[in-house]
């Protein structure tokens, strides 16, 4: 009896760690996912909230250089 409820105890650590190593790689997965979304969405919104100001700066001074 001792021993069968030992082989079970040993085979549910083994599959709780294979579980775990799978939840790992997930989330690694998600963490990397949302650096990129961060990458390729935030940051160019917030270049363009800096660089559409000096553009229509520049291009205002170059209207009125016409008129």
């Amino acid at each position: 009896m001792e021993n069968d409820i030992r082989t079970r105890l040993d085979a549910q650590d083994a599959k709780l760690e294979a579980i775990w190593q799978s939840v790992e790689k997930s989330r690694k997965y998600f963490l990397i996912t949302a650096w990129i979304t961060i990458g390729a969405i935030v940051l160019p919104l917030i270049a363009l909230a800096l660089i559409i100001p000096a553009f229509m700066s520049s291009y205002t001074a170059s209207i009125e250089g016409l008129l």
